[in-house]
């Protein structure tokens, strides 16, 4: 293993253990509950807006690692963003994550977001990697629930 996989690594088990930005936020002006049945995820995203802008996002819930991680990770890349900035951001780790073929990022341009690029080796952890990122969508819309079947 190289060096910058053993760093995204740490970057997993780092937000795993010491997840950011976790637990019930109140007040919050939106929420949804994220679930994914192929490995029981479960999460509930909360999030705080002033205006269009992300003022605070927090997350509460039960995963694995993958899960865990990118939830904590998605609650740091998205604080202060707001409209366009925001649905590009969901649509960019979304599409990073999800797409055929190997993204054209650099990744000391996405920052500790590059961490979930690992994930892409393992098809079957996608679901687990994006379960956050589709839950706050759903929260953004309004929607409250989303299930990654």
């Amino acid at each position: 293993m190289d060096n910058l996989e053993d760093l995204y690594q740490e970057i997993i088990l780092s937000h795993n253990k010491r997840p950011r930005n976790e637990g019930l936020l109140d007040p919050h002006t939106e929420e949804a509950e994220g679930y994914n049945p192929l490995c029981g995820d479960r999460l509930q995203v909360y999030v705080r807006q002033n205006g269009p802008t992300v003022e605070a996002v927090q997350f509460t819930g039960e995963g694995c690692a993958i899960s865990r991680a990118s939830a904590s990770i998605m609650t740091e890349a998205i604080k202060g963003l707001s409209g366009s900035a925001l649905e590009a951001k969901i649509a960019e780790v979304i599409e990073m994550l999800t797409a055929k073929e190997e993204p054209a990022v650099d990744p000391f341009d996405l920052g500790e977001l590059a961490a979930l690029l690992g994930v892409r080796k393992f098809p079957a952890r996608v679901k687990c990697a994006t379960l956050s990122w589709h839950t706050l969508a759903a929260a953004l819309k309004k929607a409250g629930h989303v299930s990654t079947e």
